[in-house]
């Protein structure tokens, strides 16, 4: 039987997203798995892995709100931002205050422009810049919005500053980190890193990768509607389907006015996502019986 679903996996520290996903994979073959957001090798928690068809819904769980506990050494630098590249630490750096940390936070709520570190998952020319930076080459990555909604000082004992983070998507927390750091007129490397939750997926309920096996994976595998819970759905009749399985339009009467809606079967099985355009709502995603 194909599998079709989400796995809300708790990544080990040590290994790539990749490495994870590879484990999957070769569980589920001939079915594909992705993973729907890096964390870098430094960092646990929550690494949702897509598995058959929930592929196409990828960028649904990339866009939900992530959060993170950092924590970070300040009064240092590193090329990679984190303890995994070359730590320096800084010549007398100043010792921020409490009341510093909670200020600079403060300041970095709402969008924020960040540009992505040099080692980092972003393509550049066809490339990852990471392995271009490891190469030797000049990494100039362009700064972009992203959105912070929360920084909450968790503890702070110079130089280890904990904090809980919540974000949106393409958020880089150990330049989070860093950048707070220097609005205090310091610097900090990230030491540790846990995703705590993407959207309702929380590492409370995930699952490790050293207990993998096709039965845990068949008992484990979330619906893939549980990606799109947030958008409206309805309950497609049986001619309906037959329509959106051949790409028809469809215009219910009924049709709220998001862009993005969820055509189910009566059994809660995902049909199809449909978007909105100027003749009525048309199947964008088409999923397979």
């Amino acid at each position: 039987m194909a599998h079709f679903g989400f796995l809300n996996i708790d990544k080990p520290p040590g290994v790539t997203s990749r490495w994870v996903v590879d484990q999957v994979q070769r569980l589920v073959r001939p079915d594909k798995a992705g993973h729907a957001g890096t964390l870098d090798p430094l960092a646990t928690g929550v690494l949702m892995v897509a598995v058959g068809h929930a592929t196409r819904l990828i960028e649904f769980v990339q866009r939900m709100t992530k959060r993170y506990r950092g924590t970070f050494l300040l009064g240092r630098s590193s090329d990679t931002e984190d303890t995994d590249g070359i730590v320096t630490e800084l010549v007398t750096p100043p010792i921020p205050t409490p009341d510093a940390i909670a200020i600079a936070a403060a300041g970095m709520i709402g969008t924020i422009e960040q540009r992505p570190p040099a080692y980092s998952a972003v393509k550049i020319g066809g490339r990852r810049s990471y392995d271009l930076a490891r190469a030797g080459k000049q990494v100039h990555l362009a700064a972009r919005p992203v959105e912070i909604h929360k920084i909450e000082v968790v503890a702070y004992e110079y130089p280890q500053l904990m904090l809980d983070v919540e974000c949106g998507s393409g958020t880089y927390v150990r330049t989070l980190g860093r950048e707070l750091a220097e609005r205090c007129g310091t610097s900090a490397v990230m030491s540790g890193l846990v995703r705590t939750s993407v959207g309702n997926f929380s590492v409370a309920d995930a699952i490790g990768v050293d207990t993998l096996s096709a039965d845990i994976i068949a008992a484990s595998l979330l619906k893939p509607t549980e990606a799109i819970r947030h958008l409206p759905s309805f309950i497609a009749s049986v001619q309906e389907i037959a329509q959106l399985r051949n790409g028809q339009l469809l215009l219910p009467a009924l049709a709220p006015t998001e862009n993005e809606v969820v055509a189910i079967d009566a059994h809660g099985n995902l049909v199809a996502i449909l978007e909105r355009r100027p003749n009525g709502l048309h199947p964008a995603r088409v999923f397979p019986r």
